[in-house]
C-alpha cells in the first residue's frame, strides 16, 4: 500500500514525538485539536439556529 507524503510526514512526527518526549505532549496535543474541532463544529451547526427577526 502506498502512503501519501502527508501521512508519512504526520507518522514520521507523531513517532519522533513520542521517542523524545513520552506519549504524554503527543495526547495534550491530540486533545487540544479534538477540543478546538469539537467547538468550531459545535459553532457552526448552532449559527443556523440563530433567528433572524427581519
Amino acid at each position: 500500500m502506498e502512503q501519501h507524503p502527508a501521512a508519512a510526514w504526520l507518522t514520521e512526527a507523531a513517532t519522533s514525538a513520542v521517542q523524545q518526549h513520552g506519549a504524554g505532549n503527543l495526547l495534550r496535543i491530540v486533545l487540544i485539536v479534538m477540543i478546538v474541532g469539537c467547538v468550531l463544529t459545535a459553532w457552526f451547526l448552532l449559527r443556523g439556529y440563530k433567528r433572524k427577526d427581519d
